[in-house]
């Protein structure tokens, strides 16, 4: 009886999260002496219910944030928010010039070709892990190659 018991745990504690799938995760290169960067992703939601990425973090950085552009009469300006919300059966794509993420005080500049570690919280999926793939530093779409998480 106790072994169909905790699988019937194991399978209740995980399905949210493998709903939640990171496909494209990248980030720019960055500058030598750059403090910040920017990271893409799209968030896939397969779940019967919404959620909403509500952090992130970086061993490769001091902190990451959740960040938006936002036109403010004609100036384009950057703003922290405190999630973004992924419908169900649906996605939220974070990129150049929209919702992305922002690597703050970053440990060394990005690299091209390097892969920067990253987890996601969600509300309800828990932490999500992702590997962004660093393309060019004037790249305004995912490298090439890339692979769902």
């Amino acid at each position: 009886m106790k072994i169909p018991f905790i699988a019937l745990i194991l399978f209740a504690a995980f399905p949210v999260q493998a709903q939640m799938q990171i496909e494209k995760p990248w980030a720019r290169a960055t500058a030598p002496g750059a403090k910040v960067a920017g990271g893409y992703m799209v968030i896939r939601n397969a779940g019967a219910a919404g959620d909403r990425l509500v952090s992130a973090s970086s061993p490769a950085a001091a902190k990451v944030e959740l960040h938006v552009h936002l036109n403010d009469n004609g100036v384009m300006k950057m703003r922290q928010v405190a999630g973004y919300d992924v419908p169900a059966k649906g996605n939220f794509e974070l990129k150049p010039g929209a919702a992305h993420l922002m690597f703050m005080d970053i440990r060394r500049p990005f690299k091209e070709g390097e892969m920067v570690p990253v987890k996601l919280k969600f509300e309800k999926a828990g932490e999500v892990g992702a590997e962004f793939h660093v393309g060019r530093l004037v790249q305004s779409s995912p490298p090439s190659g890339e692979h769902k998480r």
